[in-house]
C-alpha cells in the first residue's frame, strides 16, 4: 500500500532521481549539442501545448541544457510526446479558376499535315497532296473533337497549297513554252 504523501519522482526535481537504467545496457551515451536542443524542443513545444506549467519547464530546459548523457535527456522528455502534436488543418478544395487546365491531345492528322508541309520543300512538291488532304481532315476533326494542333493543320495547308501552286504555275509555264516553240518551229 502506498504512503498518501507519496509522489513519483519527477524528473525536475533533481539530481537525486532514480536511474531506471542501469548494467551494461544503460544509455550513458554522452550527450551532444543537438540532442539537448532536440530536448528542449521538445519541452518547449509541451510548453506551448499546456502540458507543462512555466516553473516545471524553465526547470526542465535548465537540466537539460546541463545533461551529460542521452538518458539524462530521456528522462526529462519522458512524460511528453516527441514534438507537438499536429493539429488537422481544414481541407478547402481548390477553385476550378487556380487549377491548371489540361491541354488537349494534339490531333495526329495535323502533325502529319505540318511534317509532309515541311517535306514539300526537300521532296519538290510530292507531298503537298496530303499535306492539303491531312489539313482538312485534321481541321474538321479539330473543331468536331476539341483536340489540339489548328496551327499544325494550318500549317500543312498552306505549305501543300503553296508548293501545289507552285508546280501547277511551273508546269502551266512549261506548256506554254513548248506550245511557243512549236508554233514557232513550224
Amino acid at each position: 500500500m502506498t504512503h498518501p504523501s507519496w509522489q513519483p519522482w519527477q524528473p525536475w526535481q533533481g539530481s537525486s532521481a532514480p536511474q531506471p537504467w542501469s548494467g551494461p545496457a544503460a544509455p550513458s551515451m554522452l550527450a551532444s549539442h543537438a540532442d539537448r536542443e532536440r530536448a528542449v524542443d521538445v519541452l518547449r513545444a509541451g510548453y506551448g501545448e499546456g502540458r507543462l506549467e512555466q516553473p516545471e519547464f524553465e526547470k526542465r530546459v535548465t537540466r537539460a541544457y546541463t545533461a551529460r548523457t542521452v538518458g539524462e535527456l530521456a528522462l526529462l522528455v519522458s512524460d511528453l510526446p516527441q514534438g507537438p502534436m499536429p493539429q488537422p488543418a481544414p481541407v478547402t478544395p481548390v477553385p476550378g479558376t487556380f487549377l491548371a487546365s489540361p491541354r488537349p491531345q494534339t490531333n495526329s492528322k495535323a502533325v502529319g499535315a505540318a511534317v509532309c508541309g515541311v517535306l514539300c520543300l526537300v521532296s519538290f512538291g510530292l507531298t503537298g497532296i496530303p499535306a492539303v488532304v491531312l489539313g482538312h481532315a485534321a481541321r474538321t476533326e479539330i473543331r468536331r473533337t476539341g483536340q489540339g494542333g489548328d496551327a499544325l493543320a494550318l500549317t500543312g495547308l498552306v505549305l501543300g497549297w503553296l508548293s501545289t501552286a507552285g508546280w501547277v504555275v511551273l508546269l502551266t509555264l512549261l506548256m506554254v513554252a513548248a506550245a511557243l516553240s512549236e508554233s514557232g518551229a513550224g
